[in-house]
């Protein structure tokens, strides 16, 4: 019988390409008996493979380091940071995106993330669309995607077409292309300005790159998107100030952060957080500078909101412990 694939319409489209020598598609010889090991022995195993994407993950140091400063670059400048990828990668991408605005209160589309099949895929399978190399193309032109943006095309195993399709297309108009995948590139090539390969090895489960490779990626993700925003001065210390107070989680952390940086008691903290509509970094200038709530508004917005910034412009010094 002919090797033929169907298009996520049904369809017939083709001869199946053998993907059979990728990294990610090669059986794991350690877990050869995968389904005769008793419960202890699979969580054994698991844990010793689950060493493997830290490691890549290090390996890949001096690419991950080069696309934080570049996107840090582009989105000073106005420009946005959008990852895009189909079903696990896709899903990746979108998780660490919908993280930062309650996280670094950033606006809702400054890093956006784009899964072939839209909001469905997040929680249903819509893995044939990935086949369709124009799609990425159009689901970027969607948002507006410009030479000014940044992307980052994930995918375990390097071949997606619609990934590919994104990327190219932003090659093309002269944004910035970011590549993360899990398969050497010796492998497959990918038109990308930043090659990020995370070198994980077969899975356990053979072809399921949810596992490790799932794992590296999340975890260069959240390097990634968490040193973007240290660097736009979205952390003061090892603090996320860029918060706003608008639950009880995020009143009583704010109302911590004020204690341990400014020594402010929680009564005193809670007034101030009122005076500031909640923004704790407004409130931390406040009272580290005591100038008045507009002087700090003035000088936060001359240093691009960055509050180390800011006290270095009054001579403020940050090294001792306040």
């Amino acid at each position: 019988m002919a090797n033929y694939q169907k298009n996520y319409q049904g369809k017939f489209t083709g001869l199946v390409t053998d993907r059979g020598y990728l990294l990610t598609e090669l059986p794991n010889p350690l877990s050869n008996e995968l389904d005769q090991l008793k419960t202890n022995q699979l969580v054994n195993l698991f844990n010793q493979e689950d060493k493997k994407p830290q490691q890549s993950v290090a390996d890949a140091t001096n690419e991950i380091s080069n696309a934080i400063d570049q996107i840090v670059f582009k989105i000073r400048r106005g420009g946005k940071l959008f990852y895009i990828g189909a079903g696990t990668s896709g899903r990746l991408g979108v998780l660490d995106a919908a993280e930062c605005p309650p996280t670094f209160c950033t606006p809702p589309d400054l890093v956006q993330g784009v899964i072939a099949g839209g909001d469905e895929a997040l929680i249903s399978s819509a893995e044939g669309i990935e086949d369709d190399f124009k799609l990425g193309r159009e689901d970027l032109q969607k948002r507006n995607f410009s030479e000014n943006d940044c992307l980052i095309g994930i995918m375990a195993g390097g071949t997606t077409p619609y990934v590919h399709g994104a990327l190219t297309y932003a090659q093309h108009i002269s944004a910035l292309t970011v590549s993360i995948c899990c398969v050497s590139k010796e492998n497959v090539t990918v038109p990308c300005d930043i090659d990020i390969r995370l070198l994980t090895g077969p899975e356990l489960l053979t072809g399921s790159t949810r596992l490790k490779a799932g794992t590296a990626t999340k975890m260069a993700l959240n390097i990634i998107s968490t040193s973007v925003m240290i660097k736009l001065g979205k952390v003061f210390k090892n603090r996320m100030i860029d918060l706003k107070a608008s639950n009880n989680k995020l009143l009583d952390r704010s109302l911590r952060i004020l204690s341990d940086i400014a020594n402010l008691n929680r009564k005193d903290g809670f007034l101030l957080l009122e005076k500031c509509d909640g923004s704790v970094k407004l409130a931390l200038f406040v009272a580290l500078s005591h100038l008045s709530l507009d002087e700090c508004r003035k000088i936060l917005n001359s240093n691009n909101d960055n509050l180390s910034d800011s006290l270095d412009s009054l001579n403020i010094s940050k090294k001792k412990s306040w």
